[in-house]
Protein backbone atom coordinates (compact mmCIF):
# COMPACT_ATOMS: atom_id res chain seq x y z
CA UNK A 1 0.00 0.00 0.00
CA UNK A 2 1.62 3.38 -1.04
CA UNK A 3 2.78 5.84 2.00
CA UNK A 4 0.62 8.54 3.54
CA UNK A 5 1.39 11.54 1.81
CA UNK A 6 1.99 13.99 4.99
CA UNK A 7 1.95 17.62 3.42
CA UNK A 8 2.32 20.42 5.17
CA UNK A 9 -0.46 22.77 3.58
CA UNK A 10 -2.73 21.94 6.50
CA UNK A 11 -0.61 22.49 9.20
CA UNK A 12 0.50 25.54 8.12
CA UNK A 13 -3.08 27.03 7.64
CA UNK A 14 -3.94 26.08 11.28
CA UNK A 15 -0.86 27.76 12.69
CA UNK A 16 -1.15 30.54 10.40
CA UNK A 17 -4.33 31.10 11.88
CA UNK A 18 -2.80 31.02 15.57
CA UNK A 19 -0.07 33.23 14.36
CA UNK A 20 -3.00 35.71 13.04
CA UNK A 21 -4.94 35.28 16.25
CA UNK A 22 -1.61 36.45 18.45
CA UNK A 23 -1.07 39.21 16.20
CA UNK A 24 -4.59 41.21 16.23
CA UNK A 25 -3.83 40.87 20.58
CA UNK A 26 -0.67 42.54 20.42
CA UNK A 27 -2.53 45.21 17.72
CA UNK A 28 -5.22 45.53 20.46
CA UNK A 29 -2.62 46.22 23.22
CA UNK A 30 -1.00 48.86 20.84
CA UNK A 31 1.77 46.91 19.63
CA UNK A 32 2.43 45.95 15.80
CA UNK A 33 4.38 43.10 15.17
CA UNK A 34 7.58 44.09 12.45
CA UNK A 35 9.80 41.98 10.75
CA UNK A 36 12.89 43.18 9.09
CA UNK A 37 14.99 41.73 5.89
CA UNK A 38 18.42 42.40 5.24
CA UNK A 39 19.26 41.98 1.31
CA UNK A 40 22.55 42.77 -0.11
CA UNK A 41 22.37 43.19 -3.90
CA UNK A 42 19.38 41.77 -5.92
CA UNK A 43 20.14 38.16 -6.49
CA UNK A 44 17.07 36.66 -8.71
CA UNK A 45 16.49 33.41 -5.94
CA UNK A 46 17.03 35.95 -3.07
CA UNK A 47 14.64 38.78 -4.05
CA UNK A 48 11.90 36.01 -4.33
CA UNK A 49 12.29 34.38 -0.97
CA UNK A 50 12.28 38.13 0.14
CA UNK A 51 8.37 38.51 -1.95
CA UNK A 52 7.23 35.68 -0.44
CA UNK A 53 8.09 36.77 3.20
CA UNK A 54 6.51 40.11 2.54
CA UNK A 55 3.51 38.03 1.19
CA UNK A 56 2.62 35.88 4.29
CA UNK A 57 3.46 38.53 6.91
CA UNK A 58 0.74 40.44 5.13
CA UNK A 59 -1.69 37.82 5.56
CA UNK A 60 -0.85 37.45 9.38
CA UNK A 61 -0.80 41.30 9.60
CA UNK A 62 2.92 41.36 10.66
CA UNK A 63 4.43 44.88 9.43
CA UNK A 64 7.70 44.35 6.74
CA UNK A 65 10.34 46.06 6.36
CA UNK A 66 13.02 45.48 3.71
CA UNK A 67 16.37 46.84 4.03
CA UNK A 68 18.46 46.29 0.87
CA UNK A 69 21.94 47.20 0.60
CA UNK A 70 23.58 47.94 -2.47
CA UNK A 71 25.74 44.48 -3.94
CA UNK A 72 29.08 46.23 -3.28
CA UNK A 73 28.40 46.75 0.80
CA UNK A 74 31.10 46.18 3.14
CA UNK A 75 31.59 44.22 5.94
CA UNK A 76 31.45 47.48 8.39
CA UNK A 77 28.56 48.19 6.36
CA UNK A 78 26.67 45.57 6.83
CA UNK A 79 27.15 45.42 10.68
CA UNK A 80 26.34 48.53 11.08
CA UNK A 81 22.53 47.82 9.34
CA UNK A 82 22.21 44.95 11.57
CA UNK A 83 23.39 47.48 15.04
CA UNK A 84 20.55 49.65 13.74
CA UNK A 85 17.93 47.13 13.03
CA UNK A 86 19.03 45.35 16.79
CA UNK A 87 18.59 49.01 18.74
CA UNK A 88 15.55 49.72 16.66
CA UNK A 89 12.74 49.09 18.88
CA UNK A 90 9.53 48.61 16.82
CA UNK A 91 11.56 45.69 14.91
CA UNK A 92 10.95 42.47 16.51
CA UNK A 93 11.82 39.94 14.11
CA UNK A 94 15.59 40.10 11.62
CA UNK A 95 16.17 37.95 8.54
CA UNK A 96 19.82 38.16 7.19
CA UNK A 97 18.96 36.94 3.57
CA UNK A 98 21.78 34.31 2.15
CA UNK A 99 23.57 33.78 0.49
CA UNK A 100 25.74 37.15 0.86
CA UNK A 101 28.08 37.99 -1.97
CA UNK A 102 31.48 36.01 -1.13
CA UNK A 103 33.71 38.53 0.23
CA UNK A 104 30.92 38.78 3.25
CA UNK A 105 31.01 36.79 6.21
CA UNK A 106 27.76 35.03 7.00
CA UNK A 107 28.43 33.72 9.95
CA UNK A 108 29.88 37.32 11.82
CA UNK A 109 27.06 38.97 10.42
CA UNK A 110 24.39 36.04 11.84
CA UNK A 111 25.91 36.07 15.30
CA UNK A 112 25.87 40.44 15.40
CA UNK A 113 21.92 39.60 15.39
CA UNK A 114 20.36 40.73 18.90
CA UNK A 115 19.20 36.61 20.02
CA UNK A 116 15.76 37.80 21.09
CA UNK A 117 15.64 39.32 17.35
CA UNK A 118 17.02 36.23 15.42
CA UNK A 119 13.93 34.72 13.30
CA UNK A 120 15.97 32.46 11.75
CA UNK A 121 16.51 30.52 15.00
CA UNK A 122 20.20 30.33 13.97
CA UNK A 123 22.04 32.35 16.79
CA UNK A 124 24.51 30.46 18.75
CA UNK A 125 22.40 31.53 21.76
CA UNK A 126 18.62 29.80 20.43
CA UNK A 127 20.89 27.04 18.95
CA UNK A 128 21.94 26.13 22.75
CA UNK A 129 18.58 26.84 23.99
CA UNK A 130 17.50 23.57 22.37
CA UNK A 131 19.17 21.62 24.26
CA UNK A 132 16.88 22.71 26.97
CA UNK A 133 13.51 21.94 25.21
CA UNK A 134 13.50 25.85 24.33
CA UNK A 135 12.47 26.24 20.97
CA UNK A 136 10.62 29.36 20.57
CA UNK A 137 13.32 30.53 18.45
CA UNK A 138 14.44 27.51 16.94
CA UNK A 139 15.54 27.28 13.04
CA UNK A 140 12.59 27.71 11.35
CA UNK A 141 13.50 24.01 9.06
CA UNK A 142 14.21 22.34 11.61
CA UNK A 143 11.23 23.11 14.25
CA UNK A 144 8.41 22.86 10.99
CA UNK A 145 9.69 19.27 9.94
CA UNK A 146 9.19 18.22 13.75
CA UNK A 147 6.16 19.85 13.77
CA UNK A 148 5.03 18.20 10.74
CA UNK A 149 6.19 14.68 12.64
CA UNK A 150 4.53 15.56 15.80
CA UNK A 151 1.30 16.13 14.09
CA UNK A 152 1.24 12.14 13.48
CA UNK A 153 0.62 12.14 17.02
CA UNK A 154 2.65 9.00 16.81
CA UNK A 155 4.18 7.55 20.08
CA UNK A 156 8.05 9.00 19.68
CA UNK A 157 9.04 7.02 22.83
CA UNK A 158 12.22 4.27 22.08
CA UNK A 159 11.31 5.02 18.23
CA UNK A 160 15.05 4.53 16.34
CA UNK A 161 15.37 8.21 14.45
CA UNK A 162 18.09 8.39 11.85
CA UNK A 163 19.08 12.14 10.65
CA UNK A 164 20.70 12.37 7.55
CA UNK A 165 22.82 15.52 7.43
CA UNK A 166 24.28 17.24 10.24
CA UNK A 167 24.13 21.15 9.14
CA UNK A 168 23.84 23.11 11.93
CA UNK A 169 20.21 24.58 11.27
CA UNK A 170 18.87 21.84 10.26
CA UNK A 171 20.21 18.43 10.67
CA UNK A 172 21.89 18.98 14.39
CA UNK A 173 18.49 20.93 15.80
CA UNK A 174 16.43 17.76 14.29
CA UNK A 175 18.32 15.09 16.30
CA UNK A 176 18.19 17.09 19.41
CA UNK A 177 14.42 18.12 19.14
CA UNK A 178 13.96 14.16 18.62
CA UNK A 179 15.88 13.38 21.78
CA UNK A 180 13.35 14.89 23.97
CA UNK A 181 10.77 12.79 22.96
CA UNK A 182 13.23 10.37 24.26
CA UNK A 183 13.99 9.08 20.45
CA UNK A 184 16.98 6.89 19.89
CA UNK A 185 19.22 9.30 17.52
CA UNK A 186 21.33 8.61 14.99
CA UNK A 187 23.59 11.26 12.83
CA UNK A 188 24.87 10.25 9.66
CA UNK A 189 26.99 13.02 7.43
CA UNK A 190 29.45 12.68 4.93
CA UNK A 191 31.77 10.16 6.94
CA UNK A 192 29.61 7.66 7.74
CA UNK A 193 30.75 4.52 6.14
CA UNK A 194 27.58 1.91 5.83
CA UNK A 195 25.01 4.73 5.43
CA UNK A 196 22.62 2.11 4.08
CA UNK A 197 22.91 -0.04 7.09
CA UNK A 198 21.35 2.91 9.42
CA UNK A 199 18.88 4.27 7.18
CA UNK A 200 17.49 0.37 7.25
CA UNK A 201 16.50 0.13 10.78
CA UNK A 202 14.98 3.46 11.02
CA UNK A 203 11.39 4.05 12.11
CA UNK A 204 11.77 7.92 11.68
CA UNK A 205 13.91 8.69 8.82
CA UNK A 206 14.66 12.14 8.69
CA UNK A 207 16.96 13.80 5.15
CA UNK A 208 18.31 16.48 4.47
CA UNK A 209 21.66 16.61 2.59
CA UNK A 210 20.64 18.66 -1.01
CA UNK A 211 21.44 15.43 -2.98
CA UNK A 212 18.68 13.95 -5.28
CA UNK A 213 17.42 10.41 -4.92
CA UNK A 214 20.18 9.95 -1.82
CA UNK A 215 17.85 7.74 -0.32
CA UNK A 216 16.54 4.87 -2.45
CA UNK A 217 13.74 1.87 -2.02
CA UNK A 218 16.00 -0.53 -0.38
CA UNK A 219 17.39 1.85 2.23
CA UNK A 220 14.13 1.98 4.12
CA UNK A 221 12.31 -0.04 6.42
CA UNK A 222 9.20 -1.37 5.72
CA UNK A 223 6.89 1.00 7.52
CA UNK A 224 9.64 3.78 8.49
CA UNK A 225 7.79 7.45 8.84
CA UNK A 226 10.09 9.08 5.76
CA UNK A 227 10.68 12.85 6.61
CA UNK A 228 12.06 14.80 3.10
CA UNK A 229 13.63 17.64 3.49
CA UNK A 230 15.96 18.05 0.78
CA UNK A 231 15.24 20.41 -2.08
CA UNK A 232 17.29 19.97 -5.69
CA UNK A 233 16.19 21.67 -8.81
CA UNK A 234 16.78 18.18 -11.66
CA UNK A 235 16.08 18.36 -15.23
CA UNK A 236 12.66 17.21 -16.64
CA UNK A 237 12.60 14.27 -18.69
CA UNK A 238 10.41 12.87 -21.17
CA UNK A 239 9.13 9.33 -20.91
CA UNK A 240 12.36 8.33 -23.48
CA UNK A 241 14.59 10.19 -21.28
CA UNK A 242 15.13 13.27 -23.27
CA UNK A 243 15.03 16.53 -21.61
CA UNK A 244 11.68 18.59 -21.82
CA UNK A 245 11.91 22.37 -23.46
CA UNK A 246 10.27 25.33 -22.62
CA UNK A 247 8.59 27.62 -25.48
CA UNK A 248 12.16 29.47 -26.07
CA UNK A 249 13.88 26.15 -26.47
CA UNK A 250 15.76 25.97 -22.66
CA UNK A 251 15.39 22.92 -20.60
CA UNK A 252 12.30 22.80 -18.05
CA UNK A 253 13.25 21.31 -14.29
CA UNK A 254 11.53 20.06 -11.49
CA UNK A 255 11.67 19.79 -7.70
CA UNK A 256 12.41 16.95 -5.55
CA UNK A 257 13.53 16.16 -2.69
CA UNK A 258 16.82 14.04 -1.51
CA UNK A 259 14.97 10.74 -1.36
CA UNK A 260 13.46 8.63 -4.09
CA UNK A 261 10.07 9.82 -4.21
CA UNK A 262 8.45 7.09 -6.46
CA UNK A 263 10.50 3.98 -5.11
CA UNK A 264 10.60 4.74 -1.49
CA UNK A 265 6.65 5.63 -1.44
CA UNK A 266 6.26 1.85 -1.97
CA UNK A 267 7.92 1.05 1.56
CA UNK A 268 7.33 4.00 4.16
CA UNK A 269 3.95 4.43 5.87
CA UNK A 270 4.37 7.87 5.88
CA UNK A 271 6.05 9.83 3.37
CA UNK A 272 6.49 14.16 2.63
CA UNK A 273 6.38 15.20 -0.71
CA UNK A 274 8.82 17.64 -2.15
CA UNK A 275 7.17 19.82 -2.80
CA UNK A 276 4.35 20.69 -0.69
CA UNK A 277 6.25 18.71 2.48
CA UNK A 278 8.33 20.32 5.07
CA UNK A 279 8.39 23.80 2.50
CA UNK A 280 5.10 25.31 3.44
CA UNK A 281 5.96 25.31 7.28
CA UNK A 282 8.89 26.91 6.75
CA UNK A 283 7.97 30.51 6.55
CA UNK A 284 5.44 29.98 8.95
CA UNK A 285 7.60 28.40 11.29
CA UNK A 286 9.66 32.21 10.70
CA UNK A 287 6.52 34.42 11.13
CA UNK A 288 6.05 32.55 14.83
CA UNK A 289 9.24 33.17 15.79
CA UNK A 290 8.85 37.01 14.96
CA UNK A 291 5.57 37.01 17.16
CA UNK A 292 6.94 35.23 19.94
CA UNK A 293 10.07 37.74 19.62
CA UNK A 294 7.20 40.80 20.11
CA UNK A 295 4.90 39.12 23.05
CA UNK A 296 8.69 39.03 25.03
CA UNK A 297 9.31 42.68 23.69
Amino acid sequence: MPAQLLEGGPLATQLRAEIARDVRVLKDQGRNVCLATVLVGDKHESVLYVKSQKKVAAELGIDFRLEQLPGATTQPGLMQAIDALNRDATVHGIVLQLPLPARLDARLAQRAIEPKKDAEGIHPSNLGLILFGVTQRAPCTAIAAYQLIKSLGADLYGKEAVVVGHSQIVGKPIGQLLLHDFCTVTTCHIATRDLAAHTRRADLLVVAVGKAGRITKDMVKPGAIVIDIGVNRVPLTDDKGQPVLDEKGNPKSKLVGDVDFEGVREVASVLTPVPGGVGPLTVTMLMRNVVESAKQA
